[in-house]
């Protein structure tokens, strides 16, 4: 074959394999295809999400009005641990071909950190505009054709809406597969279009409590930094945070927020308010922390005692509480009966 014909159909050959190898390890998957299998009209909030690509290297992210947040950081951020979720190999080229299972277990992968933001917004839709989800609606309309790792999805949509937005999946009918989210604390959205801040009140909750119950205001921000929160810098998640934690939060009686006794220049701590107290537990905001670091509570042993201890005073005066009403109705039984034999 002459010369020039040669470097003609190498040169074919080096452009064929560029198109073929663009830096993913994912063949690229045919998602119109899915609509047309699946017919459905999400809502417009939901509809115009962009989902995630493999092949920009970004890992699964939580797309909400105004911001894309990576859950997968946050929960590293304030757990100060490492996940990897398997990517360290990532960068590196390899032959597609002799790698058919690795390929098969990335493209799972991928599916999965394609679907979890889209499920996340499609479930926190369903939550400010107050209505229930089915399988079948999320199958529909988020999961379409891989219904095997619906589970798996599901799993990690949970913990996102959790970390994040302080709201817990729970499935209400296991037959029908019927679900509503139900947030960790009384306080809730005043408007349809308003994003819960539970996950944030959850956290700054939790580095209070591991701080022995009373937080420094330059701890709090320490944490939130580290999850991409500033004290000078408005979220569009969050809005202004030095205000939420400060005067929102604290006008609600959710937080307190207070000077130092004789600190100069001032300086300023924060505790539990009243509503954190009636509203949650010691033990609910340590399981909030223990699954941040992917433990279980025991796995903190003083701060899991305080907690017990808590789970017991709290007992005893719900106890306490029930026998004064007993006795309070025994007496009003008791003087009425009195009352009516007195006018005989």
């Amino acid at each position: 074959m002459p010369r020039g014909q040669k470097s003609k159909l190498r040169a074919r050959a080096k452009r064929r394999q560029a198109r073929q190898e663009p830096g993913d390890l994912v063949e690229a998957q045919p998602t119109e295809p899915e609509e047309e299998e699946f017919p459905s009209s999400p809502s417009p909030s939901f509809e115009d999400v962009p989902q995630s690509s493999a092949a920009t290297g970004t890992s699964s992210s939580l797309q909400v009005p105004g911001k894309v947040c990576s859950t997968t950081t946050v929960a590293a951020s304030v757990s100060d641990a490492k996940f990897s979720e398997g990517a360290t190999d990532q960068g590196k080229e390899r032959p597609k071909v002799s790698q058919s299972k690795d390929t098969t277990e990335q493209s799972s992968k991928d599916i999965v950190d394609e679907k979890v933001p889209l499920l996340v917004n499609y479930l926190l839709h369903k939550y400010q505009m107050k209505e229930p989800v089915t399988k079948r609606d999320m199958l529909r309309k988020v999961i379409h054709k891989h219904k095997n790792l619906f589970s798996e999805i599901l799993k990690k949509a949970s913990e996102h809406l959790e970390l994040l937005f302080g709201l817990d999946v729970k499935e209400t009918d296991p037959n029908r597969g019927i679900y509503v989210l139900v947030n960790k604390l009384e306080l809730g959205c005043d408007e349809k279009t308003e994003i819960p801040k539970t996950g944030l009140l959850m956290i700054v909750l939790g580095v209070i409590l591991t701080k022995g119950n009373c937080a420094t205001e330059e701890q709090v921000w320490k944490v939130l930094n580290l999850m991409e929160l500033y004290e000078e810098k408005k979220d569009p998640i969050y809005g202004d945070v030095k205000r939420l934690i400060t005067k929102d939060l604290v006008q609600k009686k959710y937080l307190e927020y207070r000077q130092v006794a004789n600190s100069d220049p001032p300086v300023y701590e924060f505790l539990w308010g009243p509503k954190a107290y009636s509203e949650t537990t010691k033990m609910k905001v340590l399981e909030f922390v223990a699954r941040i670091h992917g433990k279980v509570p025991a796995a903190f042993p003083s701060l899991y005692e305080e907690a017990l201890k808590d789970e017991e005073e709290r007992a005893q005066a719900r106890a306490s509480a029930r026998a004064r009403t007993a006795a309070l109705a025994r007496a009003r039984t008791w003087a009425k009966a009195h009352s009516s034999s007195s006018t005989k």
